[in-house]
């Protein structure tokens, strides 16, 4: 029994299931949005996009949080105008810009010299999260969780139907701009627990997961971030024994569970499917 408990008794261990949830939980309630939306490719970008933000901003000695946020939100303000004066569709103007500027940040990375681990930006590094770091987590994400569920309503008819959603009266153009804003903060609130490309999983399996086990979007919010946390605190747990990377598990784990919804989901399972399916003559 002391042998299973020994995670629990490592500061840094609580620290990063601390970190886990919290980003686990943030990212999960804005999945749910990106899911409905169809925005999950939007995502993908703006992870990859903030790498060059990290750099600038670590090279003239700016907060590196805020080079990863402004980079993010150019990313998705570039692909939106490319898109609104162009044939293009958005996603593929999301994939040029996304791997251009992901590619600009790594022709970067090279020429600037610091102290930064390109596999802490690519994979995280929860484990070694410091004191500061895990408060800007906390506060980042408190900050981005409040102003979703404040305006989830909203939100919500925008990403369902934003047509219906300018004919009442909504501000489209600034809940759109807003959402993009909120993508960019959880992105950056999560690049020191599972770095640029993991997040990508742990903002769409969440919401993919809620989907297949409810029709209601309000359950589906209970469903993604209960998924996403215990993901998170599974993950961390799990790496401690195996010696294995800690963000890598949260994202296995998180993978698993979406399998077994598939799976076993009791309207939209496949097992559901297979017994409903009826049987030839």
């Amino acid at each position: 029994m002391n042998h299973l408990l020994e995670p629990f008794t490592f500061p840094f261990m609580r620290d990063a299931m601390l970190a886990g949830v919290v980003v686990g939980a943030v990212c999960a309630v804005l999945s749910c949005y990106l899911v409905l939306k169809g925005w999950s490719l939007m995502g993908d970008a703006i992870s990859h996009a903030v790498l060059p933000g990290i750099v600038i901003a670590y090279a003239i000695g700016a907060p590196v949080a805020a080079g990863a946020f402004v980079s993010g939100l150019l990313c998705a303000v570039a692909t939106g105008f490319i898109r609104a004066n162009s044939r293009i569709k958005e996603d593929t103007v999301m994939g040029v810009v996304f791997t251009g500027l992901f590619a600009f940040g790594l022709v970067l990375f090279t020429k600037v010299k610091s102290d930064l681990h390109l596999d802490h930006i690519l994979f995280g590094n929860i484990l070694g999260i410091e004191p500061g770091d895990l408060r800007e987590i906390l506060g980042v994400g408190g900050v981005t969780l409040v102003t979703v569920l404040v305006l989830r309503r909203d939100l919500l008819l925008f990403c369902f139907d934003p047509n219906h959603a300018q004919a009442i009266g909504l501000p489209t153009r600034f809940l759109h701009y807003l959402l993009l804003a909120v993508l960019a903060a959880t992105i950056v609130t999560a690049l020191k627990a599972v770095g640029i490309i993991l997040v990508i999983a742990m903002l769409v399996a969440p919401g993919c997961i809620a989907l297949l086990l409810s029709d209601r979007f309000s359950t589906m919010l209970w469903i993604a971030a209960a998924s996403a946390i215990f993901s998170a605190l599974a993950g961390v747990y799990v790496s401690f024994f195996i010696d294995g990377s800690t963000a890598a598990c949260i994202v296995l784990v998180q993978t698993l569970v979406f399998l077994a919804a598939l799976v076993f989901s009791p309207k939209q399972g496949l097992r559901t499917r297979t017994r409903l399916m009826p049987t030839a003559a």
